[in-house]
């Protein structure tokens, strides 16, 4: 392997250039035999392969480790730009993470199915709601329950806020689609670990702002992209009537688009809350408290009945706030399918 592209170096009058800085070292016997590798031997040229036959290309170590260097030299500027942004993102989580848990249960339990009786009108899914408290209660995991609750009720409130406007943007302007959609394709794929690696660099582990930072850059985006499918799917038509009646394009877009695309956005914030729920569990390596830490506790201590006892009651969690939020949806389709 050496052999064959030392050769190609000596062809290319390169040997002086890629033995400037070389140490000395123990050459292979096949060097020392001037031995060539068959061409089914020939390895790809990588940067490791083409290192050891040219010392002055870098291996592929010294790439990573530039990388590391390089974000290290801008992490000072980085985090003075970001701490004053994301500050408020720390006092929203730690208040929300106070209310949730210094409320007694006999006064939260009761607000909880309320609120979902509220937004889901349905009788059947209020019950559920109480009967998954009741267990969370049962089992010693309410405390647990409502940190992880108020986490996903911070940050899903900020991906609406902020993934709804970023969705009219993108249906109102093609250039933006083509600017945003990368940048979300992105976001979509990385694997959810990747995204504590630069936050753990930007951020102390202790503050909150850590996990709700990674948390929000995973859920945002199906709110963004369903609020933009949303809006470009509404009727020509219907536009087209909305004109006719003298509305400008902010009432058109707040009377007419909005109402209609609404189906869409709920779907959307349905798949941000089930995101924000796995980022959540995920986020418990950096600090994030609630029933991913006892996930996490019986992952590191091999405790089988913790780990999966905390793993069932995600799974309740996520029925509970998945069968609200669809419940709600289904609300919107019906009365949607009445005006019609």
């Amino acid at each position: 392997m050496m052999a064959t592209y030392s050769g190609l170096f000596d062809a290319l009058g390169l040997r002086e250039w890629c033995d400037a800085d070389k140490k000395p070292s123990l050459m292979s016997l096949a060097r020392l035999r001037g031995e060539e590798a068959a061409w089914y031997e020939v390895p790809f040229p990588s940067l490791d392969n083409l290192h050891s036959a040219c010392n002055a290309i870098p291996q592929t170590r010294d790439m990573t480790a530039g990388l590391e260097s390089g974000f290290l030299a801008v992490r000072p500027a980085l985090r003075t730009v970001l701490d004053p942004l994301t500050q408020p993102l720390s006092w929203a989580l730690d208040s929300a993470l106070t209310l949730f848990t210094a409320t007694p249960w006999w006064a939260l339990v009761p607000i909880i199915c309320l609120l979902c009786y509220r937004v889901a009108r349905s009788a059947s899914v209020t019950i559920l709601v109480a009967v998954f408290m009741a267990f969370f209660l049962f089992t010693d995991h309410y405390g647990y329950a409502m940190q992880t609750l108020a986490i996903i009720f911070v940050c899903t409130l900020i991906c609406v806020a902020l993934g709804v406007p970023i969705g009219i943007l993108m249906s109102k302007s093609d250039t933006t689609q083509r600017v945003v959609t990368p940048i979300l394709d992105m976001l979509q794929t990385l694997p959810t670990f990747v995204y504590l690696i630069p936050l753990i660099f930007l951020f102390k582990i202790t503050e909150p702002k850590l996990y709700g930072m990674a948390i929000i850059l995973y859920a945002i985006v199906p709110v963004i992209r369903l609020t933009n499918l949303g809006i470009r799917l509404v009727d020509q038509s219907v536009i087209e009537a909305a004109n006719a009646y003298g509305m400008d394009s902010r009432q058109r877009l707040i009377g007419v688009e909005i109402p209609l695309a609404l189906p869409n956005i709920m779907a959307g914030v349905n798949q941000t809350i089930m995101m924000s729920l796995a980022m959540v569990v995920i986020a418990s390596l950096v600090s994030a408290p609630g029933l991913g830490t006892l996930v996490l506790d019986g992952i590191n201590n091999l405790r089988l009945g913790v780990g999966f006892v905390a793993g069932f009651a995600i799974v309740l969690l996520a029925i509970l706030l998945d069968r609200v939020s669809k419940a709600a949806l289904d609300r919107i389709n019906a009365a949607q399918a009445e005006m019609k």
